[in-house]
């Protein structure tokens, strides 16, 4: 893209000569070109990743009198006010970041842009390697360039999460069980690790035992337990009833939350 290259440039020429360049770590405007409705994969802002390689699509909605040529999303961390195109450590860009977006016009002045990413655990074919570092909120930047090379860079337009995919499991026992009797139930929270693609325990996270009665349809929460060192869950409950057994984890920034499916327990 004509203008990414100038902007470098420009930025690289600046740094060298002890000067910031104007705009370069923050929100800048050559022109009007709006920018609207950025997603990824066309919904929520997370996005989960397992053990092996995933593609997303980040989009968005531009908008210039003139029409719209082009548009870059890059993904990056960073104090506010750095410049998301250099800090190359911690940086994820698209796949077509040395070539033109995917702009589809609905109109003379409007555009929907989109890239991919490539998020790859077990790197091998030049997406991003992914660690367990990456996990987290990043910010989003995108530029918008029109058909007459102006152009809108929003250094963080908005913020997304990378997190890595999270398993729970559940065991109600014994089965069936007499009513009043002590149930065992017992889990096991864990979660990809990017860094050695397998799946390891979430240390020391509070996870909700939840109870739903046979002929409903609404769990409710019995108590809140920790997690082991390895991802374990164990607690006791009287048996009271015939109904199904949980396990819910609520997430965090760097792990979504899951549930593990209801077992049921027969009390007699």
């Amino acid at each position: 893209m004509r203008n990414r290259a100038a902007f470098a440039l420009f930025t690289a020429v600046a740094a060298l000569a002890g000067f910031a360049a104007p705009g370069a770590y923050g929100d800048e405007t050559r022109t009007d070109v709006q920018i609207s409705n950025v997603s990824f994969d066309g919904g929520g802002k997370n996005t989960v990743v397992g053990l092996y390689a995933k593609t997303i699509t980040v989009s968005g909605t531009f908008t210039h009198p003139s029409g719209i040529q082009d548009a870059d999303f890059v993904l990056w961390r960073g104090p506010d006010g750095a410049n998301p195109y250099e800090t190359y450590d911690d940086r994820i860009a698209s796949d077509q970041y040395y070539s033109h977006a995917d702009c589809v016009a609905s109109s003379a002045t409007t555009s929907t842009c989109s890239q991919t990413i490539s998020l790859e655990p077990d790197w091998k074919y030049g997406g991003t390697a992914l660690t367990n570092a990456h996990a987290g909120t990043w910010k989003v930047s995108v530029q918008g360039v029109a058909n007459d090379d102006s152009w809108t860079h929003s250094a963080s337009y908005t913020t997304t999460r990378l997190q890595r995919h999270s398993k729970l499991t559940v065991n109600a026992a014994p089965e069936p069980i007499a009513k009043g009797k002590t149930l065992t139930v017992t889990g096991r929270l864990t979660r990809a690790d990017w860094d050695n693609l397998d799946y390891r325990g979430y240390t020391n996270q509070p996870v909700k035992l939840q109870f739903r009665k046979a002929g409903t349809t609404a769990y409710t929460t019995v108590k809140t337990v920790y997690t082991s060192s390895t991802g374990n869950l164990t607690t006791t409950v009287p048996a009271a009833e015939d109904g199904y057994w949980r396990w819910n984890f609520a997430g965090t920034t760097t792990t979504p939350a899951v549930n593990a499916t209801g077992d049921f327990v027969d009390v007699q």
